[in-house]
């Protein structure tokens, strides 16, 4: 089944203890796009500037992925400077340049309509609302958030979360968003707000999804370096979602194997710079992750 995705392409700087890369090609939409095209159709919705090239429009159409959707707009793409210092778990942000991004309305081909899963990545929360109010035919709604619009536009944010039905969010941003430190009265707060499921996304610590009174944690892939955390939850998300698309089943047993591709593309993801490993991941590569990360956590009572 189709995966809609909406939400950033960026050009990046990155420096992390293990060296420093300029100009790669990332944004959150680019991270899910290409991790969830290994599991689904991916349909793909954002904006690009003039610095643009077809070089860098062969990372999505090479994975088979939708680029109908892809904006072109006159000026410099989106870009984004972070260093990583000994926390592998938060960047800080050296520069940011939102360029064509700052005005970034979202267009939704007519060949789209019909996509059953929905991914909204980071971007201004009407934004997302006017995507999602546009997809009568969407079985699984889903969105990710930050700090940015949790503190700046809270109440334009609740009316995006009141429509979708799940969300995509790490620990600090559930604490910020709920306002409490414990992360299951956190959930409970969060998914009152309207998403049935919810994902928080816990970097080094793994992952835990809860749904009604379901609750499921999957471990990190313990790696022994991680060389580049930039875009690991939008990589995870992409894993997540594809997984889901792919079988169109929405049961516990399908959310929690999910839970584990998500964590399985992430942990490739991490591995090396930008998207060079996931540009030269095979399938078969993530079926043997999943396979141990099954062993790891699997025990008979």
């Amino acid at each position: 089944m189709a995966l809609l995705a909406v939400g950033s392409i960026a050009f990046d700087d990155i420096k992390t203890p293990y060296g420093q890369e300029r100009n790669i090609l990332g944004g959150s939409a680019t991270y899910f796009a290409v991790s969830a095209s290994f599991f689904a159709p991916v349909r793909l919705v954002a904006v690009v500037g003039d610095d643009f090239d077809e070089e860098h429009l062969r990372v999505f159409t090479d994975r088979g992925i939708d680029v109908t959707g892809l904006q072109r707009a006159p000026g410099r793409t989106f870009r984004w400077s972070g260093e990583y210092d000994g926390d592998m778990n938060v960047a800080r942000t050296l520069d940011t340049q939102l360029n064509v991004f700052e005005h970034f309305s979202p267009k939704i081909p007519p060949s789209y309509a019909d996509s059953e899963f929905v991914f909204l990545g980071n971007i201004d929360p009407p934004l997302q609302l006017h995507v999602r109010k546009q997809m009568a035919r969407t079985r699984l709604g889903a969105c990710d958030t930050m700090n940015y619009w949790i503190q700046r536009k809270p109440a334009e944010l609740r009316q995006t979360l009141a429509h979708v039905d799940a969300l995509l969010i790490n620990e600090g941003e559930a604490r910020m968003l709920s306002g409490t430190e414990n992360l299951r009265r956190a959930a409970a707060i969060i998914r009152a707000m309207g998403p049935r499921v919810l994902v928080i996304k816990r970097g080094e610590h793994g992952v835990c999804l809860f749904k009604d009174r379901a609750i499921f944690f999957a471990p990190a892939y313990p790696l022994e370096q991680v060389h580049d955390p930039t875009g690991a939850g939008d990589t995870f998300a992409g894993g997540f979602m594809g997984h889901l698309a792919r079988c169109g089943d929405l049961s516990d047993c399908s959310l929690f194997r999910a839970m584990v591709y998500g964590s399985v593309m992430a942990s490739f993801a991490v591995e090396e710079f930008g998207l060079r490993r996931l540009l030269r991941l095979r399938p078969e590569e993530i079926e043997e992750r999943f396979r141990e990360f099954r062993h790891m956590t699997h025990f008979d009572v």
